[in-house]
């Protein structure tokens, strides 16, 4: 155990002292690695152990958070102490005894990142680098990353929840720089899982580092995109990307509690177009979101966000929740013990439609085709979105036509609900990292391939069929 629970008690009752009404304790222990190798030559290696103890005492909607990396008691408990000054209410709230310790059993590692050689890692790497270098000729540069975590978890509180459990995940991406008579354009591909290292012997490393080669090497000499209002295609994994940013935060409650979003007091109205069906699921086996439990120590689960169109649940942590005047949803998330934890999303993907990704194309005239999707910007108060397409073709006549560059899609997450109307069956995820209120945290994106009827696209070229 990482603190005895004799002090992890001592530290909970102390910090309810003076008249809050919640108490928490949350204690982490983690090993990490990023390896970087560019052109075949391992540029950067960082190892790094932490170990810490976050303390969050609150009393109705407000809360204090400190954390801290000792582990001596007299410490823990003058940090307890100090957090509980916060609050004077003579009315005290007693502590509900904490259950029998709860070990999460789920998405367990086989083989641990802190058991692998570096020189086995740097073999993964080379694998990769080979493949993408050896693509084509223009392929300049090839930079490949792999990062693994192993995070040990203890979390308890003043309502008797106690619970640990560690998280391992790992993670290769590759990307190729492509480079022809002044140009240059990337692409990447990678994939990573909440398993251990036997996770390698199922990833088809050389597919991705050829991927990453191909896209580079076909938005070298593609035409420029051209700009405009029309339909859209948005292939499926990390096209889920768009409703991540620009409705997925919207409909967390860090926002809908203050107000802060298009979405909040909308429960149980029509948001989105019948066909559309978004889930948020933290159980999904060994997945880059998943966990045992929340960062509150409550069990994660699935979450219907929105059910043919309407919206259904929020994402919500237990402070938000009494803002709110709900239950929490197991949606607390947070990257380390320096954060406090609020609502987070874990595994948020559109949920399979009718159609086939043929069907759509070939119901589609014109328009345009992102298969893969870069990065971009959201602001969560409205939902405007400006995302970069990495890989994208024109539609011709039910057809997919050329290749085109510089594509960047523009528009707001609450309308582009409603224009969603036709969804393929493929529905695939694919890794991200969230950046929000709590820190940076792993999170899976993804849906079917869909089409948009009508969305902006930003490109270098006049509009024009």
């Amino acid at each position: 155990m990482l603190l005895k629970q004799k002090l992890i008690e001592n530290i909970l009752d102390t910090a309810l002292e003076t008249g809050a009404d919640f108490s928490e304790v949350f204690i982490e222990r983690r090993n990490a690695s990023t390896l970087q190798s560019v052109s075949g030559r391992l540029e950067k290696v960082n190892n790094s152990k932490s170990f810490g103890v976050g303390i969050r005492v609150a009393k109705d909607t407000q809360s204090v958070y400190a954390y801290t990396n000792s582990k001596n008691p007299d410490d823990l408990i003058q940090l307890a102490k100090d957090l509980s000054k916060s609050f004077n209410d003579e009315k005290l709230t007693k502590r509900t005894p904490l259950m029998e310790l709860e070990v999460g059993k789920k998405h367990q590692a086989k083989i641990k990142p802190t058991d692998v050689d570096l020189k086995d890692k740097v073999k993964l790497m080379k694998r990769s680098y080979k493949v993408a270098s050896e693509y084509d000729e223009v392929i300049k540069q090839v930079m490949v990353y792999l990062v693994d975590n192993e995070q040990e978890v203890l979390i308890a509180n003043s309502e008797g929840r106690f619970v640990t459990e560690t998280r391992v995940r790992v993670r290769l991406m590759t990307q190729a720089v492509a480079a022809d008579n002044g140009m240059m354009q990337t692409g990447s591909s990678g994939d990573g899982s909440g398993k251990g290292y036997e996770f390698f012997d199922e990833m088809d490393i050389e597919a991705h580092a050829k991927e990453a080669a191909k896209v580079a090497k076909t938005m070298l000499y593609a035409d420029d995109c051209p700009s405009g209002v029309m339909p859209v295609i948005i292939n499926n994994a990390f096209g889920g990307v768009i409703f991540h940013e620009a409705c997925g935060h919207s409909l967390e409650a860090t926002s809908v509690a203050k107000n802060a979003s298009v979405f909040s007091g909308k429960k149980g109205t029509k948001i989105a177009n019948e066909i559309v069906t978004a889930i948020d699921d933290g159980t999904i086996d060994h997945a880059w979101g998943s966990a045992n439990y929340d960062d509150e120590g409550y069990p994660q689960r699935r979450r219907v966000l929105i059910k043919d169109g309407i919206l259904n649940s929020y994402m919500i942590d237990k402070i938000n929740a009494r803002r709110m005047n709900e239950e929490p949803t197991g949606s607390s998330r947070r990257q380390n013990y320096k954060f406090s934890p609020t609502s987070r999303m874990s595994n948020t993907f559109i949920d399979n439609g009718g159609s086939t990704l043929e069907e759509i194309i070939a119901n589609t005239k014109y328009g345009l085709f992102a298969k893969k999707m870069g990065g971009g910007s959201v602001n969560p108060g409205n939902g405007d979105f400006n995302f970069s397409v990495m890989e994208g073709y024109m539609v011709r006549d039910g057809k997919i036509a050329e290749p085109v560059k510089g594509a960047s899609l523009v528009g707001n997450g609450a309308k582009i609900l409603h224009k969603i109307d036709m969804i393929a069956n493929n529905l695939e995820r694919q890794r991200g990292m969230c950046g929000s209120a709590s820190g940076s945290i792993p999170a899976d994106v993804g849906q079917p391939s869909v089409r948009v009827q009508a969305i902006t696209v930003g490109g270098k070229k006049k509009g024009a069929k």
